[in-house]
């Protein structure tokens, strides 16, 4: 429901803290794919607060941050597709 009040007006920034965190893999993989897939189509960006690695790899640009302090900032074409993370 929630993912739903997020994305009904569709924003141009989607903000998401920890959207997979008390979830099981197979959920999680469903709300990354509701998530990207939606924002992908509205030509929106997608802004995610994750400790996940495998939930970071769906998207196509990571900061990490430590301490405070941003420690890496890494770019990709495009981020991983549901059969490369998550698993």
């Amino acid at each position: 429901m929630a993912i739903a009040r997020a994305l009904v007006h569709g924003p141009g920034v989607v903000f998401a803290d920890e959207p997979t965190g008390a979830l099981d893999q197979g959920t999680g993989r469903e709300v990354m794919e509701v998530l990207t897939g939606s924002v992908a189509a509205d030509g929106a960006s997608l802004v995610m607060v994750t400790h996940d690695p495998g939930v970071a790899a769906w998207c196509s640009r990571t900061v990490t941050m430590s301490d405070g302090h941003i420690i890496a900032d890494t770019a990709t074409e495009a981020g991983m597709t549901p059969g490369e993370s998550l698993r």
